[in-house]
């Protein structure tokens, strides 16, 4: 619903968009919207995997609940290889697809093992292993394609105020969106198999 309300909001701006339904942990459903992808369009120019969730904020490693654990990769972490795998023969046709996985600096071991990071004292196994999952994707991904136009990088967008983020997140929508549409309008000679965040690169 929310996707087709978005889809009509920017028709009546005059953009050209499309709303396809697609539950990420489904594998029929990411069947279904690759398939109508191709028939729509023959290709795919951008992928932007950004689905996810983050539902162990806080809890300590010894605490955390298997199943959550699981939960959570099944969303962030199979989910995204899932629709990357599928979608990649659309993506091959395109003259410069690109791909983004939407990463997050928690994700990053160097980053949440320095005592002077901000996310040094948080905790979320699931999440965070996740994430650190997704990114060894971006790599795998870009070595494999590396003689291809294709492109392939993880974006952290920082705490936006999003569903996930919350009201009380300091940066933008907007702001959160530059990282990951910069990656994935990248020019010919741009970066693959990198983790970017305000364009910058940032440690794995």
């Amino acid at each position: 619903t929310k996707g087709k309300e978005a889809a009509e909001k920017l028709q009546a701006e005059g953009f050209d968009v499309h709303h396809i339904k697609l539950d990420v942990t489904d594998i029929s459903s990411i069947a279904t919207a690759t398939k109508q992808i191709e028939e729509r369009f023959g290709k795919l120019d951008i992928l932007v995997n950004n689905a996810g969730i983050n539902i162990d904020s806080g809890t300590n490693p010894s605490d955390l609940d298997l199943n959550v654990l699981k939960q959570t990769f099944e969303t962030n972490f199979f989910s995204a290889f899932a629709v990357l795998q599928a979608t990649l023969p659309l993506i091959s046709k395109s003259n410069a697809g690109r791909i983004v996985n939407m990463s997050s600096t928690l994700g990053s071991m160097t980053d949440t093992l320095d005592p002077n990071s901000h996310y040094f004292g948080l905790r979320g196994l699931a999440y965070q292993a996740s994430k650190a999952a997704l990114n060894e994707i971006t790599v795998q991904f870009s070595k494999e394609l590396t003689d291809t136009p294709i492109k392939v990088n993880s974006a952290c967008p920082g705490w936006v105020q999003t569903d996930m983020g919350s009201a009380d997140a300091p940066g933008t929508v907007e702001e959160g969106a530059d990282t990951p549409v910069w990656l994935a309008t990248l020019p010919e000679d741009g970066p693959t198999g990198g983790f970017f965040n305000s364009r910058k690169p940032i440690p794995w």
